[in-house]
């Protein structure tokens, strides 16, 4: 396979209820997991359903990466996705581990490419630019 990333698919359980149902806390938390796997943050966006839960989204230069909480269970589900081989999203998932006190990390990696008879890492580089000045050329 000609690898264009990676896609960590991520069950934690035993997790902190309340902090799994703070959508300020998560998001820091997600935002510090990108920060420590080496990818470059674009935005993210977080909601918090009523009457528990949070599901949120941090865009990547990357990929994403995205968690959905089941407070009422102790439960996250999470998936880092990045592209290229500079990225390291065990990283991101021992941060977000530790803030959330996961007692149970269930992990299932996914290659993600193009069908060819041998593994081998395709380099892949995203341009980042300012949204707001992308809005006032459209």
């Amino acid at each position: 396979m000609k690898i264009l990333g990676r896609h960590l698919v991520v069950e934690l359980s035993q997790c902190n209820r309340s902090q799994l149902d703070d959508l300020d806390f998560l998001e820091r938390c997600m935002n510090e997991a990108v920060r420590c796997s080496g990818a470059t943050r674009v935005r993210s966006v977080f909601h918090r359903y009523n009457p528990q839960g949070v599901s949120g989204v941090v865009v990547i230069a990357e990929s994403h990466c995205s968690i959905h909480t089941w407070p009422e269970y102790g439960y996250a589900a999470v998936d880092f996705f990045t592209c290229g081989k500079d990225v390291d999203p065990y990283r991101a998932l021992e941060s977000l581990r530790t803030a959330l006190k996961a007692g149970d990390v269930q992990v299932r990696e996914v290659k993600r490419g193009i069908p060819s008879d041998n593994d081998e890492f395709i380099s892949h580089k995203s341009m980042c630019f300012d949204d707001s000045k992308a809005a006032s050329t459209v």
